[in-house]
């Protein structure tokens, strides 16, 4: 089912500065986006919306749609592709697409193998795909931690432990992958933030803390991380609840270099939003009715 703003409710996109500073750059009580990444050059957002894939240019406010053919319509697990020029999405009937950013036909990646596949990070060199199955779209089952060529072939599994994970995403440099997982807690839901290394060794919990701690992203170079932090007891990565976005140094996890409250959860932050430059990364928002409108 496609997301929709409830009645009086916005959709907000901020741009967060390393510096504790964000921006207010879009806002509407029509149209729901989720999940924004950043283009190559820096220039725009790429985000989806009822299904669709829009791209929002901060420097002069233009929203338009991407036009695709050949894919369903779209969930807000999307990733693009590391040569700047085309993108890898995951489709509502389970299916992992490649596409031209621009717009134009896509092509289908994943096999019929029995699971959905929601895809969650590209390699550096674009060789490779990593995305998060669940058996025949049975969301009581947990999700596992996969890989698999870029231009389509057998999945590789990853052992994560017992429990759900999410958000695979690898490192800038190719050697390890950032996800969250219940593996490392009996709570029911309770996530917390980890790593692995690419070829399957050295699982590692990067924070234990008493919240729900989901969808680990690395800046571009390296040093920082941004991620979405849920209520204690929260099950899954719902929508439309106080959570928040943290900024943190990779070095120390533990230690919140910023911190921004706000409305949101599902669709705030599922996808690498980092700016190519490190210095800024993208969040959505979803402020209910009668809230305060934001400033920037």
């Amino acid at each position: 089912m496609l997301r929709t703003l409830q009645p009086g409710q916005r959709c907000e996109v901020w741009i967060a500065s390393v510096t504790g500073d964000r921006e207010l750059v879009f806002r509407s009580e029509e149209l729901l986006l989720e999940a924004p990444n950043w283009t190559l050059d820096g220039s725009a957002l790429i985000l989806n919306g009822v299904g669709a894939l829009w791209r929002f240019e901060p420097g002069s406010g233009q929203l338009s749609q991407v036009p695709l053919s050949g894919i369903p319509e779209l969930n807000n697990d999307h990733v693009l592709a590391p040569d700047g020029t085309g993108i890898f999405l995951s489709a509502n009937d389970g299916h992992i697409y490649h596409a031209p950013l621009g717009g134009g036909e896509g092509r289908r990646v994943t096999a019929d193998d029995g699971f959905f596949h929601f895809l969650h990070g590209v390699s550096p060199d674009g060789g490779e795909l990593a995305y998060v199955g669940i058996e025949a779209g049975n969301f009581t089952q947990p999700g596992r931690l996969l890989t698999l060529p870029a231009g389509g072939g057998p999945p590789s599994w990853f052992d994560t432990g017992d429990g759900h994970c999410d958000g695979p995403e690898y490192s800038p440099d190719g050697e390890w992958l950032y996800f969250n997982t219940e593996a490392f807690t009996s709570a029911p839901g309770h996530a917390q933030l980890a790593r692995i290394r690419a070829d399957g060794r050295g699982r590692e919990q990067l924070l234990s803390s008493d919240t729900v701690d989901w969808f680990p992203h690395l800046s571009p170079d390296g040093r920082l991380a941004s991620y979405l932090r849920f209520p204690s007891g929260t099950q899954g990565h719902p929508a439309d609840l106080p959570v928040d976005v943290v900024l943190v140094s990779t070095d120390n996890w533990a230690a919140p270099l910023q911190t921004w409250a706000l409305f949101g959860g599902q669709g705030t932050l599922n996808v690498n939003s980092w700016a190519p430059d490190s210095t800024r990364f993208a969040y959505v928002a979803y402020p209910p009715a009668n809230s305060n409108p934001a400033k920037d």
